[in-house]
């Protein structure tokens, strides 16, 4: 499925639209629609630790997401070898609208998750389930 990038993505300021393919319940990709070469590895963070955040309002009007829109929310992985060192950002999820094919991405404020880092290592939240 195809999206519109409504917000950068940081370090990808260029990425208007791209393609989320779902892998299973724990991980997805999202590739760059015009250029190939960019693409991400993504984890549904609920999947991987107690997680819960309030989508940022901008995010919310920004996506036109309203009650009962069917959203998703990923988070970046920084792959790693070997595979457990891979890093995941839960401060900066994707939120994707699949009503109207939007995403874009959540900066939150490190003080008001503190209990969530941008580079938690796989390794480290297996040791927590």
């Amino acid at each position: 499925m195809e999206y519109d990038v409504k917000s950068e993505i940081l370090g990808f300021e260029k990425m208007n639209r791209a393609r989320l393919s779902v892998i299973d319940e724990t991980f997805a990709s999202l590739r760059d629609v015009d250029n190939e070469n960019i693409s991400f590895t993504l984890a549904n963070p609920f999947r991987l630790r107690e997680y819960s955040v309030d989508i940022p309002p901008y995010i919310n009007a920004l996506l036109e997401i309203d009650e009962g829109a069917k959203v998703e929310i990923y988070a970046i992985v920084v792959l790693q070898n070997p595979l457990d060192e891979s890093r995941v950002n839960f401060l900066a999820p994707l939120v994707f609208n699949h009503d109207n094919h939007t995403l874009a991405q959540a900066v939150l404020r490190p003080q008001d998750y503190p209990q969530y880092g941008m580079a938690e290592s796989i390794r480290s939240l297996i040791k927590e389930s």
